[in-house]
């Protein structure tokens, strides 16, 4: 019976955040092809945002204020290394056999010699961390991203690694704990910890004139990033109602080529041709050349005798 009330009730609340999503775009705001919902996408942003200002945010920043940083290091810790089977997994579903080995011994290190994770002894024996997880391995499958997509409560994510997100929970031991406060804790814990480490980026935000597209650029070069292990490869989305420029103003300027006919003499033009005049020919001795070479020279008359 409790789990139908809580059921109705999160219907309830995604019922309310539909009905509030839609928004109108800024009056100044170009269209993004990776973006083509973008107007559902800001409305269930602004519902975010104000959960966050509400209760994310003063719970992270209480958090940070009274539990010491040592202690937050080992609850950073402990939690990543709960999710290093995900890591594992999806390393050897994309090929990566050696980064599935260092990270299956890793987490060996770290539940044992580590206190279950609170310590990280991996690190600093040359075990480093990684990060995959099931949308990283569609993207290397060669699935697109398709367009960005704002979870309610979870933020930022595409239309490919939202529900990869359900894989990867099945992947991560918390879901196998069967106590449901410990896990119902844990999970608090986790969104707790990761608002937190979010904390120095608000004074970001707050300089940025466009709060929801500065986030959405920077998570889908992010994911972009990860998913091409530094190479970004991935082609973006083409709007296909993007204006095509004018063919005439694309159109190169012609460029002007000799017409003259191979087998034209240098003084030969057509009727209404704008052509120069052929210079004239070089005078010669015994006449005027129309063709442009000097004729033949005519041979020198005899010189009369002298008279005796």
């Amino acid at each position: 019976m409790l789990k139908v009330r809580q059921a109705r009730a999160a219907l309830g609340i995604l019922f309310a955040l539909c009905l509030s999503a839609c928004v109108s775009l800024p009056a100044d705001s170009k269209r993004t092809p990776q973006d083509p919902w973008e107007s559902w996408n800001r409305g269930i942003y602004r519902v975010n945002d104000k959960l966050d200002r509400a209760l994310a945010k003063p719970l992270a920043k209480t958090y940070v204020h009274l539990i010491p940083h040592p202690i937050r290091t080992g609850v950073r810790n402990f939690l990543d290394n709960l999710g290093t089977p995900t890591v594992m997994i999806n390393d050897a579903l994309q090929g990566k056999l050696q980064a599935a080995g260092n990270d299956l011994a890793r987490f060996l290190l770290n539940s044992t010699v580590g206190l279950a994770g609170l310590l990280d002894p991996a690190s600093p024996a040359g075990l480093a961390r990684n990060n995959e997880d099931f949308g990283q391995t569609l993207g290397a499958w060669g699935v697109h991203p398709g367009p960005f997509l704002e979870l309610p409560l979870l933020g930022p994510s595409d239309l490919r690694d939202g529900p990869a997100r359900l894989v990867d929970a099945y992947t991560n031991p918390h879901a196998y704990i069967r106590n449901q406060p410990v896990k119902w804790g844990l999970y608090g814990l986790y969104l707790v910890d990761a608002r937190a480490s979010l904390l120095p980026l608000d004074e970001t935000l707050k300089n940025v004139y466009d709060p929801y597209a500065f986030i959405r650029d920077a998570y889908l070069q992010r994911r972009a990033y990860l998913v091409s292990d530094g190479k970004v490869t991935e082609e973006p989305l083409v709007d296909p109602d993007a204006d095509t420029p004018d063919a005439d103003k694309a159109a190169p300027a012609p460029v002007p080529t000799d017409t003259t006919p191979a087998d034209s003499k240098p003084g030969d033009t057509k009727p209404g041709d704008d052509a120069k005049p052929p210079p004239a020919a070089p005078a010669a001795t015994g006449g005027i050349s129309t063709g442009g070479t000097p004729p033949p020279k005519s041979p020198a008359a005899p010189t009369p005798p002298a008279a005796p």
